[in-house]
């Protein structure tokens, strides 16, 4: 399955009012064999592996669209006592299936409306790529909830495509994300510690979000 195909499960999402749904169609297809997950690699990601986090000496932490949970594990290595979670029920699944004797806490969840028992309840929370995927029509609302996982003191890492502009045909998922967008995650208490943007070479996307922000 191409990103244009991508695209298209989205788009029928979009067209029936259901901007989240097209996750879990694709990995439901993925797992028949009709279709390739793009993101769904081996290697936890390379820009949350270029944090050096500290080890996690069992604070807790949140992933937010986990997915087959690479970057759960991942935090999971470092001590982090992690809660992860994806809208995709298949997705879930497909996690607690590659990982039998994790010790994250894999649930199926929707950002847009998350357990009430969350806010405010996590050490770390890793945002990576899925704001992006999502229109703008419910961006905004995704922007402000993610940073009410932070407890005080802990921190929100973001890390995203990055745009200067707003894409002339409006194509997407992804739609990399705007300097306003990545400063709106700066509410509800929660301050920029820093924003940046890296630049990938070879990659579609080249031009990424780095940005962190505590409570």
């Amino acid at each position: 399955m191409t990103a244009a195909d991508v695209r298209r499960l989205a788009a029928a999402s979009l067209a029936v009012g259901d901007p989240t749904g097209w996750f879990e169609h694709l990995y439901a297809q993925a797992r028949d064999g009709r279709a390739e997950v793009p993101w769904d690699v081996a290697a936890p990601s390379a820009h949350l592996r270029a944090l050096d986090l500290p080890a996690g000496d069992g604070r807790r932490a949140l992933v937010v669209g986990c997915g087959p949970g690479r970057d759960s594990e991942y935090l999971a290595a470092l001590g982090y006592a992690v809660t992860a979670f994806d809208i995709s029920a298949t997705a879930i699944d497909l996690a607690r299936a590659r990982h039998p004797s994790s010790p994250v806490d894999y649930v199926v969840a929707d950002l847009l409306d998350p357990p009430t028992q969350w806010r405010h309840g996590f050490d770390l929370v890793l945002e990576s790529n899925n704001v992006q995927a999502l229109p703008a029509a419910v961006r905004a609302r995704a922007i402000a909830v993610a940073g009410t996982f932070v407890a005080p003191g802990g921190l929100l890492v973001v890390l995203a495509a990055a745009t200067t502009r707003v894409d002339s045909d409006g194509s997407g998922p992804p739609w990399p994300l705007t300097r306003a967008e990545v400063d709106g995650f700066a509410t509800g208490g929660l301050r920029p510690i820093s924003i940046t943007q890296v630049d990938v070479a070879g990659t579609t996307l080249p031009t990424r979000w780095q940005a962190l922000f505590t409570r």
